[in-house]
């Protein structure tokens, strides 16, 4: 009796001792990594059977070409061009193409050193915890989603200009519907089911098909340039259709119309970052990926640029096509030239189609790793044991993307995709630079959070004063003292912090730099965008963070721990770390 009370005692004295401890482990955790790789394998097995490692940096390359190339120039370089940029829409896509390019070395990084499926999640979740990787993932997979519908709404447009009517003919209205969310769109719907079925099947199958389609649409990417060239007018990038109603000149809307057109062509380049979500089925991550993710970004940023100019050279801007600004630009063409609409047309639909593929075997392995988590009910992490494809996420998100693709109009979508996008990017250019300057228990993270934070703060005051301040020579004198700022801060920073982590493969160069740099674009690009779509993203945002409270935070893998609470009082002692997280959710 009196062994069994001493027994209680040191039990009860125990759990007193490490409930005591709990708000500064609390504390350490909230800046610390809150799952190491070795965890995250475990938590990988939660997927049931394995994805198989069958891809090499060619069909990396392909993926990214496919993914991207489609999305982009045939859907945001019409409204792009027609309502932000003008001609300069062609330096809309080479700023938005090194922004892509500058944070696709970041996701290169993570990739490497952590070749598992989910891309930002995975990273961030590893980096600053999991209520930032739930909330950037939840983000991404809404951008995904909310892409792949307008991507399908696209095809619909292209896929009529190919047989030579409007897509309105292949649309119907609804009235009762406020307008935005009233023409009803089948053959989106349809598209994206047939696609989820493919993607279901195999990713190795899902590789050859892209290879086949995006090999046919490069072929009519170099058609249209070449004949954009040949028939198109120099005049056209100065002289508009209208010139009583609209500016001339090769910035008609200014410097500020030219970055607004960037952030929201930036929607062409989310491709990437679907590449970087298959790093778990990647042969040869430290040689591939790299490749794979870097070159496919330098080789469509090229061929965006081409494409603008081919565009902008056909028409002037104010009579380009906001839709489908290609085809259209020859629908009126004498000469017998009009077929050439229907040619691309067809083109435009083969890129649409690899572009939804990809990107909707992208969306799906984001689910996957969240679900492995358990920030969402793992049934979504679940890798069907034939097909060694995440079946579940892949039917769901489909048929989500179906329903939202079936009403919503594209000038909807686009916005709030950029801002999602934007978003994430940011946040993984800032994780990169922390777990490089940062080692949990040996270095002191508050000089490099320090940093960012006032970095991120330099570069919203310069962007605020770049979009409100009225022209003159003082808005030019905040411009370059925030200039100087922003290098001071990040030259004291380069000297004074040591890096604690070199990558044993591949690296970010010029550290910090190079991610700092993405730090400031993508704020820049955020500036560039309307209100409203800040007010979704808002919308959205709270919602994500009112699911993590309700239910991810009580179910997620970090809450669980290694152990139970529920065990005798006399083990609780010997318990690790994992224990007293359980007991801090009781």
């Amino acid at each position: 009796m009196g062994t069994h009370g001493s027994s209680s005692f040191s039990s009860f004295t125990a759990y007193a001792r490490a409930l005591a401890q709990t708000p500064s482990r609390l504390a350490r955790r909230a800046c610390s990594v809150s799952t190491s790789f070795e965890e995250m394998s475990r938590v990988r097995a939660r997927s049931g059977s394995d994805m198989q490692r069958n891809l090499r940096w060619f069909d990396l390359v392909g993926f990214g070409l496919g993914g991207m190339v489609g999305a982009g120039v045939f859907v945001t370089s019409g409204r792009a061009s027609r309502l932000y940029a003008g001609p300069a829409v062609v330096l809309s896509y080479a700023i938005a193409g090194i922004c892509a390019l500058l944070s696709a070395f970041c996701y290169t990084e993570f990739a490497v050193d952590m070749p598992v499926a989910g891309g930002a999640f995975s990273y961030l979740r590893v980096t600053f915890g999991e209520f930032a990787a739930f909330l950037t993932g939840a983000n991404l997979v809404m951008d995904y989603v909310l892409s792949n519908a307008a991507v399908a709404r696209s095809f619909t447009a292209y896929l009529g200009t190919a047989f030579g009517f409007s897509s309105t003919k292949w649309r119907f209205t609804v009235s009762g519907l406020p307008k935005g969310f009233n023409e009803i769109d089948l053959v989106a719907v349809a598209v994206v089911l047939i696609i989820t079925l493919i993607i279901c099947y195999s990713t190795r199958e899902s590789s050859v098909v892209n290879m086949v389609l995006t090999a046919m649409h490069v072929l009519f990417i170099a058609f249209v340039i070449v004949v954009g060239f040949w028939r198109g007018d120099w005049k056209n990038f100065t002289e508009p259709a209208d010139p009583r109603r609209h500016q001339g000149g090769f910035f008609p809307f200014g410097a500020s119309g030219v970055f607004n057109g960037a952030a929201m062509v930036y929607l062409s380049y989310i491709g990437y970052d679907a590449v970087s979500t298959m790093a778990e089925e990647v042969r040869n991550p430290v040689k591939d990926i790299p490749i794979g993710v870097s070159g496919s970004v330098m080789l469509v940023t090229i061929l965006y640029c081409l494409m603008a100019a081919s565009m902008s050279k056909l028409l002037p801007y104010d009579a380009i096509d906001p839709e489908a600004p290609f085809s259209a630009a020859f629908r009126g063409q004498s000469n017998g030239w009009k077929w050439v609409s229907n040619v691309i047309g067809v083109g435009a639909s083969f890129g649409i189609l690899t572009s939804l593929m990809v990107a909707m075997l992208g969306q799906a392995r984001y689910m996957c790793v969240i679900g492995r988590s358990k920030v969402v009910p793992s049934w979504f992490a679940k890798v069907h044991h034939k097909t060694c494809t995440p079946v579940n996420a892949s039917a769901f998100l489909g048929i989500f993307t179906a329903a939202i693709a079936v009403f919503t109009d594209l000038n909807v979508l686009l916005n709030l995709v950029s801002i999602g996008t934007l978003f994430v990017f940011y946040m993984v250019a800032n994780a990169v630079i922390y777990r490089r300057y940062v080692s949990v228990g040996a270095t002191n993270p508050w000089p490099t959070l320090s940093f960012l934070v006032s970095f991120s703060l330099t570069s919203i005051i310069f962007t605020l004063i770049w979009h409100f301040a009225a022209p003159g020579h003082p808005k030019e004198v905040m411009l370059g003292a925030c200039t100087v700022v922003a290098v001071a801060i990040l030259q004291m920073f380069h000297c004074m912090v040591p890096q604690v982590r070199k990558p044993e493969h591949w690296g970010v160069p010029l550290m910090p730099w190079i991610p700092s740099i993405s730090i400031f674009l993508n704020i820049f690009l955020l500036g560039s965008l309307d209100r409203p779509s800040y007010v979704r993203f808002g919308y959205f945002s709270a919602l994500a963070v009112l699911v993590y409270v309700l239910y991810s935070v009580h179910a997620s893998f970090d809450a669980q721990g290694d152990g139970s609470y529920i065990q005798k009082n006399a083990e609780i002692p010997k318990e690790s770390e994992a224990s007293v997280d359980t007991i801090t959710m009781v």
